[in-house]
């Protein structure tokens, strides 16, 4: 009798535990799911893995994905705050009695009983836990995660949602405001304050009290030594590392690059560029320093990057990511502005491949008109028959229009399109203007354009994110050509202290002194600096050569000991002088002249030489024999009159005493008379 009633005893018992469990289990598995998904901002990384820029999620805390963790922190933390993580359910039933025990005997809470997935069910909904109410429902949630997420998942929640102080929260996020650092490599000091802070992440922030925050840490590296996971002399040494006392501004590299990234991927939250975190920390710091002695509003923007691989190392879209008067915030590497004399050495080598000129041709710096177009050069002067070479190296802008006239501006619209440029024309006409600028170009694009000269006239797109796929190459001008464009750039004199033919470049300076420009390249890299007001006001003074082309060779000395060296001319290349060249390339000559009637060289046959006379109503009459019109007539140097095909001309405007009156026809031969007014 005795046995059967232990017997029902003992069903009973196993019943009200089965149906206990079982309630136990419906109530877990009824439990509301807050969303697993913890939001992350979006992060920006460089070509190593670096980070270049983070982003705050939607209501402004910096919170990020974990990434790498030490190994040493995450073994303290376990240590210190759940012991039997990797083997209780979601509530450790020891740790939460003992707790209970220590605050009836000390008459206060001595430890807590949260186990890691409880704080992780707290912070998924926000709660306290301060009231039992808000307890049971952690413990509830906790027994659900553990139900649904592995133990490695739970810890990645806490890793990313645990507070730091302020609006800080996760690991990641934390090292990087309190140490300046990724969490991969942490001290044992650091790991001790980071297990700590969270507990209270208010009253031991690092940078309001920061004996606060000592204490605790301290008092994690005690408990560690007890554990026997730490030994005294670390202990000790790990006490005298000082707390951080300030927030450390989290990385904001390459800043207008990472918002376009973000921009043109809003969804994505890693973005992996070609930027390499060094030098474009380097060339910032440049930019900045640049700007100082300028006036006001000024800005400074660069572009470097590998032409072998058309990875794009370092963008600086301004002096200063701000609203000042500089207007940081504007990307001046993407903005449309006027090249100047930047697209010339593209032009000459056109020219080259197309057998008007070779680099010793002659070719007449003389005033010229094209109907109502009469370019000038910059200071005004003419220096008659030069070489190519010295036409380009002096940048004079009669004779690359004289080519370009030849060439056709569609055409080179076309290369530079087809370099990978996207320019912008202020009109629907490409016209004989855009040789000296009269176009809207990018930076970017200025480099991307530079960087096919540097491989030798082959074309592949230059490009800041990080992918698989493979450039393809366009070729837009002969190997021989782009070798020519170098070596007379490379002959330029470089910015005072810098070695000489170790770039190959060029300068220019925008109509009005609003752009100053300096582009360039070695046998690896290329680089291109621009500067300017972002508003399109000019610069009084602002010139290429003396602004921008020292800061052009400060960048590839912030990248380099030690210029790579320029590639030797090609094979097929002809390396001659003017006079070894054959007829029709020793001097340029328009296509059309050939077919035009040639009478000899040019005559002033009125007034004669010498003679003494009175200008008319309508001006001097001069009267030519002979040559190849159109013709030029000047005074005294100056250019009275171009593009005249008549033989005789009327000059106004000249005064009493002596000149000298002189004809130059199209071939650029010239005749002069001396003569006397009254």
């Amino acid at each position: 009798m005795r046995a059967h009633r232990w017997t029902f005893a003992l069903a009973l018992s196993l019943t009200v535990v089965a149906a206990a469990r079982d309630g136990l289990d419906a109530w877990v598995d009824r439990t509301p799911m807050p969303p697993l998904l913890s939001a992350t901002g979006a992060q920006v990384l460089d070509r190593n893995g670096n980070t270049l820029r983070v982003y705050t999620v939607a209501d402004g805390r910096w919170r990020l994905a974990p990434g790498a963790v030490d190994a040493g922190y995450l073994e303290m933390l376990i240590a210190y705050e759940d012991r039997r993580f990797y083997t209780h359910s979601g509530v450790d039933l020891r740790a939460m009695a003992r707790a209970v025990v220590q605050a009836v005997w000390h008459g206060g809470i001595v430890s807590g009983g949260s186990t890691l997935t409880m704080q992780v069910a707290r912070l998924m909904e926000e709660g306290s836990t301060g009231q039992w109410a808000g307890k049971l429902r952690q413990i509830r949630l906790a027994l659900a995660l553990e139900r649904q997420l592995s133990k490695q998942q739970i810890l990645n929640l806490y890793l990313t949602r645990a507070p730091y102080g302020g609006n800080i929260e996760g690991i990641r996020a934390a090292t990087l405001a309190w140490f300046a650092k990724e969490p991969a490599r942490l001290t044992p000091a650091q790991s001790a304050l980071l297990v700590a802070l969270p507990q209270s992440p208010e009253t031991r922030r690092p940078d309001r009290h920061r004996d606060v925050a000592r204490t605790a840490r301290d008092r994690v590296l005690d408990r560690m030594t007890r554990q026997g996971r730490l030994d005294i002399e670390t202990t000790q040494a790990a006490k005298l590392d000082p707390i951080p006392h300030t927030r450390r501004p989290f990385p904001a590299l390459a800043p207008h690059l990472a918002d376009r990234a973000i921009a043109d991927n809003p969804a994505t939250l890693r973005h992996d560029l070609t930027i390499d975190t060094g030098l474009q920390s380097k060339l910032e710091v440049l930019a900045a320093r640049a700007v100082r002695d300028l006036p006001g509003a000024v800005s400074v923007a660069i572009v470097l990057a590998d032409h072998r691989s058309g990875d794009i190392l370092a963008s600086v879209g301004s002096a200063g990511y701000d609203l000042g008067a500089r207007q940081g915030f504007v990307d001046m590497t993407d903005a449309l502005r006027s090249p100047g004399s930047t697209l010339k050495p593209l032009i000459y080598g056109m020219a080259f491949d197309r057998g008007l000129a070779h680099p010793q041709t002659l070719i007449n710096d003389a005033p010229v008109r094209f109907g109502a177009y009469a370019p000038q050069n910059f200071d005004g002067h003419f220096r008659g028959d030069v070489t190519v070479t010295d036409a380009l190296r002096q940048s004079l802008n009669i004779p690359v229009v004289r080519l370009m006239d030849e060439i056709g501006p569609a055409h080179l619209m076309d290369s530079m399109r087809r370099a990978g440029a996207q320019p912008k024309l202020p009109g629907d006409h490409a016209g004989l203007a855009v040789a000296l600028g009269g176009i809207g170009v990018t930076l970017t694009d200025m480099v991307q354009l530079y960087a096919a000269l540097a491989r030798g006239g082959e074309a592949i797109p230059l490009r800041w994110r990080q992918g698989n796929q493979t450039p393809t190459s366009t070729r837009i001008l002969s190997p021989a050509a782009a070798w020519q464009v170098g070596d007379i750039l490379a002959g330029l004199a470089p910015p005072p202290g810098a070695p000489r033919r170790a770039l190959a470049y060029k300068t220019g300076t925008s109509y009005g002194h609003r752009d100053a420009w300096a582009l360039g390249w070695d046998g690896a890299h290329v680089a291109g600096v621009w500067i300017g007001r972002p508003d399109g006001t000019p610069v009084p003074g602002a010139f290429g050569g003396d602004l921008a082309a020292p800061i052009l060779f400060e960048a590839f000395q912030r990248l380099k000991s030690r210029p790579d060296p320029l590639p030797a001319p090609p094979p097929e290349t002809l390396i001659v002088s003017t006079a070894e060249l054959p007829q029709p390339l020793q001097r340029f000559t328009r296509r059309n002249a050939i077919f035009a009637p040639d009478r000899g060289t040019p005559e002033v046959i009125f007034p004669p030489d010498g003679a003494r006379m009175a200008t008319g109503e309508t001006g001097l009459a001069v009267k030519v024999r002979g040559g190849r019109p159109p013709y030029t007539f000047m005074a005294n140097g100056q250019p009275l009159l171009t593009g005249v095909q008549a033989h005789q001309a009327n000059l106004a405007g000249l005064g009493t005493g002596f000149s000298q009156i002189a004809v130059i026809d199209a071939l650029g031969r010239s005749a002069r008379v001396n003569i006397r007014l009254d």
